[in-house]
């Protein structure tokens, strides 16, 4: 398919939502004029969607109301499927941008955005989740894009504070009392999971640190440290109630005279 092949699906489109249309006019693949409405807009056409059509689009904001681009799905089940993997992505871009996306198949055009100001839908667990492991670091110990070093992450500042105390303590401990200990509230998943093999299960309901365990403590002593320094604000451990004292029995209102 070539770009040629996708102005008369186009054209015919603009038509039939009331544009006069010309092509190649100025700079612009394809232009359509709505005199009732005063709307001027602008296509770009291209086989492949990606970038460079969309430097092209937002060079037509300056001269046009709304600008769109056109973008042919290619022949062949592969190629189809792998445009139907992305247009996802290339409707929330687009979006973004403010620019229309047009989709030309068979000779069909479909209407994936219409250009327009694009405001993201915030999502609050998303958020939430964010800024928790964010405020449960406790520094910055990771290099932001490098892949070669294991991430840094709380879940694994979590594991090293119970490491820590389960080799100052040089005994297996129950999760309760390791709970207790390193604040850390879900220690017994942690445990159980082991994901690091950082952990042993002596017995019933007891841990020790590994031989990779007091490896890692080695390993990301600067961690430790930065810990030290820091108070972990993920749990507070419960406070225990104290308990009600018996109220004192009240004194009889004619108490019995004393023995002779």
């Amino acid at each position: 398919m070539l770009e040629a092949d996708l102005y008369a699906p186009v054209k015919a489109h603009l038509e039939a939502c009331g544009y006069a249309v010309r092509g190649e006019v100025g700079a612009c693949d394809l232009v359509g004029w709505n005199e009732e409405q005063g709307s001027l807009v602008a296509v770009e056409l291209k086989r492949v969607f990606g970038l460079a059509v969309l430097y092209q689009a937002l060079s037509r904001l300056v001269a046009v109301d709304d600008v769109y681009v056109g973008i042919g799905v290619p022949d062949g089940q592969r190629a189809r499927a792998n445009w139907d993997g992305q247009l996802r992505d290339a409707v929330r871009l687009c979006r973004m941008l403010g620019v229309g996306l047009l989709a030309v198949r068979d000779g069909a055009v479909t209407v994936h955005a219409d250009p327009g100001p694009y405001a993201a839908r915030k999502l609050a667990a998303r958020r939430s989740a964010l800024l928790g492991e964010f405020q449960r670091r406790s520094g910055d110990h990771n290099v932001g894009g490098s892949s070669s070093q294991p991430r840094m992450t709380a879940y694994r500042e979590d594991a090293l504070r119970c490491a820590r105390w389960l080799r100052d303590a040089g005994a297996a401990m129950r999760p309760a009392t390791l709970r207790d200990l390193a604040g850390v509230a879900k220690v017994g998943a942690m445990l159980r999971r082991n994901v690091y093999g950082w952990f042993e299960n002596t017995a019933r309901g007891q841990y020790c640190l590994s031989a990779a365990g007091e490896a890692a403590l080695l390993q990301y002593a600067d961690v430790i440290a930065a810990q030290a320094g820091s108070k972990p604000d993920s749990f507070a451990p419960p406070r225990r109630r104290a308990r009600a004292r018996p109220a004192p029995l009240p004194a009889p209102e004619n108490p019995p005279a004393p023995p002779p």
